[in-house]
């Protein structure tokens, strides 16, 4: 995977913004609660980089510091929902009685947009970074569910896995020991996907004004806050949208990169529609 260039390019801006926002109390030369009301609204310069915002507070610290939440938010949210939806789906998969109960559940779920759903979902339960947590992985997990399951249909008549069956051996045997290593692939894939979407949801609840409180800096509460001052000091919105943009499209990239490594079918595909393309342009 890492042998293509755009994987590699996405991977290193994660590590980058990852380890960046990590050490940002050591390396930050400027604290992004720091109010200097005599350098308000700057524009970008070498002192201040991503410029000042109406506070006297420096962009760049804050578009730094504010990956924090943003990062922890999205990568929470990929874990809990990918847990939830690999066992809800296994067992919708495996189990022909379950699967009927639990896809209608999903099927519910699944008819109100994702966004929406969050946002019902924090209203009730309050702004905070763990409601947030809660509304998006209870959000984003009926997604995973339905993946898994039908990787899961796919797989159940293969020869070896009803041999497995045949033999006596345990359901949660062969559950962890068959199904579940030959339905990864689309899990790990689907993962990042939804880490992706849920950093994207989570700035705009911020933004809403329904998501992590107001003095704690998130990419979503930095758009929020500057909607009014975009005339005159359209940096202050144009950087952390910025970063929000390139963190989600380095994470597409990977999801990309990670897909066409484990399918190799969808790989050839690939090759065939751009040999297509490149055809029809060239007659």
């Amino acid at each position: 995977m890492l042998k293509k260039k755009r994987n590699l390019v996405a991977l290193s801006i994660l590590l980058l913004l990852t380890i960046a926002t990590i050490t940002a109390d050591v390396w930050l030369p400027v604290s992004p609660g720091f109010i200097d009301a005599a350098q308000r609204l700057l524009p970008p310069s070498g002192t201040f980089w991503f410029g000042t915002d109406h506070f006297g507070r420096d962009v760049f610290a804050l578009t730094v510091v504010a990956a924090r939440v943003s990062l922890t938010v999205g990568f929470t949210v990929a874990v809990l929902a990918t847990i939830l939806g690999t066992i809800t789906g296994l067992i919708a998969g495996y189990y022909k009685k379950a699967d009927f109960i639990i896809m209608r559940v999903i099927d519910g779920m699944l008819a109100f947009p994702s966004l929406l759903l969050a946002l019902a979902l924090v209203a009730a339960l309050g702004g905070s970074v763990t409601n947030i947590i809660i509304a998006l992985t209870f959000s984003f997990w009926p997604v995973m569910t339905r993946i898994v399951r039908s990787a899961v249909l796919q797989i159940n008549s293969v020869q070896y896995i009803e041999a497995a069956k045949t033999s006596g051996v345990s359901d949660p045997v062969v559950i962890s020991k068959y199904v579940l290593p030959n339905v990864l692939s689309p899990i790990i894939v689907q993962g990042t996907f939804i880490f992706a979407k849920a950093i994207l949801a989570e700035a705009a609840l911020s933004f809403l004004g329904v998501g992590v409180d107001p003095s704690t800096p998130t990419w979503g509460n930095m758009l929020q806050e500057s909607q009014i001052y975009i005339s005159i000091a359209p940096w202050i919105s144009i950087f952390p949208g910025l970063a929000i943009v390139v963190t989600v499209l380095a994470l597409n990239m990977l999801g990309d990169g990670l897909r066409d490594s484990f399918d190799p079918h969808a790989r050839k595909n690939k090759k065939r529609k751009q040999h297509f393309v490149k055809t029809k342009i060239a007659s």
